[in-house]
């Protein structure tokens, strides 16, 4: 892959993260629900640090003309049970903001995460192959808990409206 392509990639994914975050943080603000919040700042933070790794090769692309391998220990925060319990998904609605923001997230991650597979597929470099696809797979984890979520309060609704059909 060319450099300029290299940092175009980067570029691009910089700006996927600060848009990331920049949702994450307006939906924290925006709940009333601890929790929810809880959860919603935790993903800012998470974006907030592929910004700065990502910042960090971008720079060394700039005045290096590669990238560098970089710490991939860093794994999601584990949005278990302990984090998302039933109460909290009874306090949200399933066609109220929460479940709106949720929704939305999900688009963000899954464009995100198309994003960050398709570099890695074009990327002839092994160390941003492995980025990008560390990048997919961490957002992957956060589509994976927000359909989720998404889910449970579908159900939720469709249970609350009698849409079930009768037996």
């Amino acid at each position: 892959m060319l450099e300029n392509d290299a940092i175009d990639i980067i570029k691009s994914a910089i700006l996927f993260e600060y848009k990331g975050k920049a949702f994450y943080m307006a939906s924290a603000k925006g709940t009333e629900n601890v929790t929810i919040r809880k959860l919603f700042q935790t993903l800012a933070d998470e974006e907030e640090m592929h910004i700065n790794m990502l910042q960090e090769q971008y720079l060394n692309l700039r005045n290096e003309g590669k990238l560098k391998p970089a710490d991939l220990d860093e794994k999601p925060v584990d949005f278990g049970p302990d984090i998302i319990t039933v109460k909290v998904k009874e306090e949200i609605s399933g066609a109220g903001y929460e479940a709106a923001a949720i929704s939305a997230a999900m688009a963000l991650e899954e464009k995100a995460i198309q994003f960050y597979s398709e570099s890695a597929d074009k990327s002839q470099d092994p160390i941003a192959k492995e980025i990008y696809q560390w990048l997919a797979n961490w957002e992957k984890n956060h589509l994976a808990f927000l359909s989720d979520i998404d889910k449970e309060l579908t159900e939720s609704v469709w249970y609350d409206n009698n849409f079930w059909p009768e037996i």
